[in-house]
């Protein structure tokens, strides 16, 4: 089972190129089936031998019913049932398996949870919070404006390089997931944030020594080197503390917040897709409901027989 594992993950890293992050989530997911089936002795660490080909559609079952009892959340069973079925499909492939019994298994029903979404008023208060008289300041000020003027995830935000940004244009280079590069357009408040933080990059290049620097970096910490998604979050939640009146919100939230106030301001459906960076228009589609809240708030405010 390990070696048809690492098979595997060498199949996800060089074959379909996947990112580090897929690759992480992979190894926890089928790891932890691994760890079901084969629990490593206390002592020595060893496992029994597993045979995939003695693994069937009940052990599969019973594995989600362990997990569910375990009290998991729905999407986070559906997404190791997806991982066990792209292994099971690539044993398929090398001739190890006939068929697959992940396929027999239903996935759970997700629980339908809309994305948190600010207002404009709380978005351009939240993203003034940072005190631009500072170094840190104009960092954290451009990172927010990136963020909410473009919708790009934090971990795609994170890996710009200055090269990236096309500063004339006001556009900027995303690399989102399966290394897919997509054009961003931004807007003049973001133009202005980037432009006052790349006046004192240079400051946070200084604090590391030559060989630790990454000059490539478009967003630094203070010992010079990449940003980290943690860093951000981390960021975030700082702000959040600073800024009364607004809970309850992760980096992620100015992504949603971004599209749901293009749609709202009748953007279509398949553009915001494309800035979003979403490989199915069925993702997007999450926001429809997003502002079908919000027109049924306004209809129940405003209509005399509502």
């Amino acid at each position: 089972m390990e070696n048809l594992l690492a098979q595997f993950f060498d199949h996800l890293r060089y074959e379909r190129n996947a990112s580090e992050h897929t690759l992480r989530n992979y190894a926890i997911d089928l790891g932890q089936f691994y760890d079901y089936l084969a629990p490593a002795d206390p002592k020595t660490g060893a496992r029994r031998p597993i045979d995939v080909r003695q693994i069937d559609h009940i052990t599969i079952r019973e594995w989600l019913a362990h997990l569910h009892a375990a009290k998991k959340k729905r999407t986070s069973m559906a997404r190791k049932l997806a991982a066990l079925r792209t292994f099971f499909q690539f044993l398929i492939r090398e001739g190890v398996l006939e068929s697959n019994p992940a396929k027999l298994v239903s996935t759970p029903r997700r629980e339908r949870k809309l994305p948190t979404c600010l207002t404009i008023e709380e978005v351009i208060r939240f993203i003034e919070t940072p005190d631009v008289s500072t170094d840190l300041g104009k960092r954290d000020r451009a990172i927010l404006e990136m963020l909410y003027g473009t919708g790009m995830r934090v971990s795609e935000l994170v890996k710009l390089n200055v090269s990236d940004v096309d500063f004339r244009n006001r556009t900027v280079r995303v690399t989102g997931k399966r290394r897919r590069q997509r054009i961003v357009p931004f807007g003049e408040p973001a133009l202005h944030a980037l432009l006052q933080y790349m006046t004192v990059r240079e400051n946070f290049l200084r604090n590391a020594p030559p060989a630790a620097r990454d000059e490539r970096a478009l967003f630094l910490n203070y010992q010079g080197t990449r940003l980290t998604t943690r860093s951000v979050g981390r960021m975030v939640d700082k702000y959040i503390e600073l800024c009364a009146g607004i809970h309850n919100i992760s980096p992620h939230s100015l992504r949603h917040t971004f599209a749901t106030h293009l749609l709202d301001s009748g953007a279509d459906l398949r553009d915001i897709q494309e800035l979003l960076g979403h490989a199915r228009l069925s993702t997007t589609q999450i926001y429809t409901h997003v502002s079908l809240e919000k027109l049924i708030e306004v209809y129940d405010k405003t209509h005399p027989k509502s």
